[in-house]
């Protein structure tokens, strides 16, 4: 069982990720011992026919990858995919098409790639089109830029570990100038595979220790899957901190404190990871939560992680972005001289969802100049992030400035999209808190959604009978009824006897108003079916 299901927030009905997968069309559970003993049974047969035993096995492999999983990418999804080819082979089914609500993907879901950034892009991977009269000398100019900052001024070539220097100072220009001027060295800018990379690097850093003095990382439930997949194979310790789901799932710093002297019975915890704004709860933290938990991590000796690849996306009225570094600094040298932290940012989210660039950075302060060279041989080992995917990062950190060519055009596009996203957060929370038995907080900021939804409790024997999490019930049987696919709330961790589910706003609106007004129907009938 992983460090989540152990805590009681069980993922895929309890069962791992590894053990699961061959056996995702059936759905159906089967013990670790039946896998054994299925697995002891075909090693019997290969030796009678006078083959070798197979090396790897499930018995054999690391088993801290047995204990990985993420729910965002599970049975929930693998059985809308099946559902997919079932209706383009003529299948019939109470629906018309599968509705995937359960990943930030932006550009799957139907939004468009932003002009500028594809057009520079498309120069940096084909030059010949510098001479091409079609693009705006603004577009010519960053790409001629990024080409000559690249080995044989190609995007194709390897990059420095860290990445390629010109990028990496815009990185540190954004930054100085999102944090109103504060200070941002380039060579504390680590460039990365997406945001997941960095993250997981930094924790490879900080895990170690045996028994008792293993440590600690506090993660917020419900978190990322990404958090608990990576302590579990890294074997770290998952230390569990609640998000108040009454007050808009607002961090709290007494049970901050409660899940620390919690975990140090049993533990080193010696790292705090925040997501801000929040995923999958979608809230935004206060500048006040800001400083608190800066406080905590200065008191208590907690390295901080800020993973903040939502910044852009904050919606309600009342809210704002306030990055850690910034108010860290801004609280002065008793805390910004002391507080080690890393942040996180990443081309995927925000208004430009360009999942498939694998972009994104991470900042370092205040660590230990020898360890840092310790990170910079660790990136180094993988050689360099995707060349194409900084390209892209540094079209995002240096965009056009007032009076370019493409400057119109490029914040038009950019406050459609955050200004359709914003529409789509309000309408969630109205349509499904007007089902009874869903309760759905404010989508402050993020993509997503996670109602809480009520399930009768022979609903919940059922689930338990199936070896399944009540929400993966829940969420199945609403896959196979209406074409909709949501995660289950057991995969991102939540409250013992409390049930959700996550959802993306990101769908078209016409259709994300569609898949609202089913799911809210298809729980009002479960509710029925089952009480």
């Amino acid at each position: 069982m992983s460090l989540l299901a152990s805590s009681g927030a069980r993922v895929w009905g309890g069962r791992s990720a590894a053990l699961s997968a061959p056996l995702l069309s059936s759905f159906r559970s089967h013990s670790g011992t039946q896998l054994a003993e299925q697995n002891q049974n075909r090693m019997l047969r290969m030796s009678e026919n006078g083959a070798q035993e197979r090396i790897l096995t499930l018995e054999s492999m690391n088993p801290a990858i047995r204990r990985v999983e993420y729910a965002v990418r599970g049975p929930i999804v693998t059985r809308a995919v099946e559902l997919e080819k079932e209706l383009q082979q003529g299948v019939k089914k109470p629906f018309t098409e599968v509705i995937k609500a359960n990943i930030g993907d932006a550009h799957a879901m139907g939004q468009k790639p932003l002009t500028f950034l594809r057009q520079v892009i498309a120069l940096c991977l084909y030059p010949e089109l510098l001479n091409d009269n079609k693009f705006p000398e603004d577009v010519k100019q960053k790409a001629a830029r990024i080409l000559q900052a690249c080995g044989g001024s190609s995007i194709g070539s390897y990059s420095a570990s860290a990445g390629v220097e010109v990028i990496r100072q815009d990185v540190a220009k954004y930054i100085e100038k999102r944090d109103g001027g504060i200070a941002c060295n380039p060579d504390n800018i680590y460039l990365s595979t997406g945001a997941s990379d960095s993250i997981v690097t930094i924790l490879k850093l900080l895990v170690s220790g045996q028994g008792n003095s293993r440590t600690g990382v506090l993660i917020p439930i419900p978190q990322y899957p990404l958090y608990s997949a990576a302590l579990a194979e890294l074997e770290a310790v998952q230390v569990n901190y609640y998000l108040d789901e009454e007050n808009c799932w607002a961090l709290d710093i007494k049970e901050l404190r409660r899940a620390l002297d919690e975990a140090r019975r049993h533990c080193d915890p010696k790292v705090l990871c925040i997501i801000n704004p929040g995923n999958p709860t979608g809230q935004v933290q206060s500048r006040k939560c800001i400083e608190d938990v800066i406080r905590f991590a200065a008191e208590e000796n907690l390295f901080l992680m800020a993973d903040e690849v939502y910044q852009d996306n904050v919606y309600a009225q009342g809210c704002a972005f306030h990055s850690f570094k910034k108010v860290l600094f801004e609280m002065g040298p008793k805390y910004s001289d002391v507080v080690e932290l890393a942040s996180f940012h990443s081309t995927s989210k925000g208004f430009m969802g360009e999942c498939g660039f694998r972009g994104g950075y991470m900042e370092v302060v205040n660590m230990d100049p020898a360890v840092k060279e310790q990170l910079t041989k660790l990136v180094s080992v993988r050689l360099c992030p995707p060349v194409p995917g900084q390209a892209l990062l540094d079209v995002i950190m240096n965009p056009p400035k007032p009076g370019e060519p493409s400057y119109k055009q490029y914040m038009a596009e950019k406050q459609a999209v955050l200004g359709n996203l914003a529409e789509k957060a309000r309408l969630t929370e109205e349509i499904l808190n007007q089902a009874p038995g869903i309760q759905c907080n404010p989508v402050q900021g993020a993509m997503y959604s996670f109602p809480r939804i009520e399930i009768p409790e022979r609903a919940v024997k059922l689930a338990k009978a199936e070896g399944q999490a009540p929400d993966m019930f829940f969420c199945m049987k609403l896959l196979e009824e209406t074409g909709i696919c949501v995660v289950p709330g057991s995969g991102f961790g939540q409250r013992e006897g409390t049930h959700h589910f996550r959802m993306t706003i990101l769908p078209p609106t016409d259709k994300l108003r569609i898949l609202l007004e089913r799911l809210k129907d298809f729980h009002q009938k479960f509710l029925q079916e089952y009480s």
